[in-house]
């Protein structure tokens, strides 16, 4: 199994919140990576919502804010099960003839 990462992917308004990976995830992987990084470095939300969700919080903060939350949480939620898939998926793509 082969995942295809883009290092800049634009991102919808809200992450998902599905129990299981999703392609949107797959896709996103680096963007919940540098959104980790960001929080560990301390960076304003605000900062990081430009840069890496591509979302201006001068235009519509509540929205912009939302989008940050739900990324970053998504970030976190791969940090603790969404890895685990991704490492299952590629033992058993692996095992395939």
């Amino acid at each position: 199994m082969c995942l295809k990462l883009e290092l800049d992917p634009e991102v919808d308004d809200e992450a998902p919140s599905a129990p299981g990976l999703t392609g949107y995830d797959e896709a996103r992987l680096v963007t919940y990576l540098r959104l980790l990084d960001a929080e560990a470095a301390g960076a304003d939300w605000a900062e990081v919502a430009c840069i890496v969700l591509h979302r201006d919080p001068t235009v519509d903060e509540a929205r912009t804010r939302r989008c940050w939350e739900t990324h970053l949480a998504r970030a976190h939620w791969m940090t603790k099960q969404g890895y685990r898939r991704l490492l299952e998926q590629s033992a058993a793509a692996k095992s395939r003839p």
